[in-house]
């Protein structure tokens, strides 16, 4: 079996004149945290909404486990096990914290629109809900309308509506939005296996933490003077 779960190939996305993304390439590691980045403009977003099918590519392919999703819809996608975030939270803001998260395991486990069964036969739905609000550090909180948590609580719950699903492949979208530049660039370094850095649609650079901290050519157009580290054996 493959290594590889998500897969990239010479994606490229044309609005009107504008190339957004430019023949990209890039492939997921089951197991892996693969962070990607890059100035703001640099196609990231897109990029993602095309892994999703939000978007469809003007050229290129998207391939799940080996199989052709380029023109697989988002919820199929969803249900095949690609969960994604996005820069704006998604969340019923009148339900609980608990509800959203049931909600959200119902949605994906076949029972999304059926609403006329008792609540007792979804014992499992709530069993779920209960396990990524523990994960996520939000059941104290569970009972709290969901518009009344703060913004990083609100993005806590849209992270445990994903995992209620129990997806393969888990996207995030800006997940560190908020935090100062220098503080993004610690985090992305620390918990990264692989990193792939966007520059104006294309792919700039793309390997392990330190082999892009010490890339010149990433420092002068993304990192700056900030991870300026000498190059060594280990590099």
């Amino acid at each position: 079996m493959s290594d590889v779960l998500l897969e990239a190939r010479s994606l490229r996305k044309v609005f009107g004149g504008l190339v957004a993304v430019d023949e990209v390439s890039v492939q997921v590691q089951r197991g892996a945290m693969h962070s990607i980045i890059g100035p703001n403009g640099a196609g990231k977003t897109t990029f993602f909404n095309l892994l999703t099918g939000r978007y469809r590519p003007t050229s290129g392919t998207v391939l799940y486990r080996g199989k052709d999703i380029t023109r697989v819809a988002v919820h199929q996608r969803a249900r095949m096990g690609l969960g994604r975030s996005f820069q704006i939270t998604n969340l019923f803001p009148n339900l609980t914290v608990f509800e959203n998260a049931r909600l959200a395991a119902q949605a994906l486990g076949g029972d999304g629109f059926r609403f006329w069964r008792q609540v007792g036969a979804f014992g499992r739905y709530a069993r779920r809900a209960e396990e990524v609000l523990d994960i996520t550090g939000l059941s104290r909180v569970a009972h709290t309308l969901a518009n009344a948590l703060p913004h990083g609580g609100k993005r806590k719950l849209e992270l445990a509506m994903i995992l209620a699903s129990d997806p393969d492949v888990l996207l995030l979208d800006e997940p560190t939005a908020g935090m100062a530049s220098e503080q993004v660039m610690s985090v992305v370094m620390n918990i990264s296996d692989r990193i792939t850095v966007m520059h104006q649609g294309r792919v700039l650079a793309e390997g392990a933490p330190r082999q892009i901290a010490n890339d010149r050519t990433v420092q002068a157009v993304y990192l700056g003077e900030l991870y300026d580290l000498p190059t060594g054996d280990g590099a």
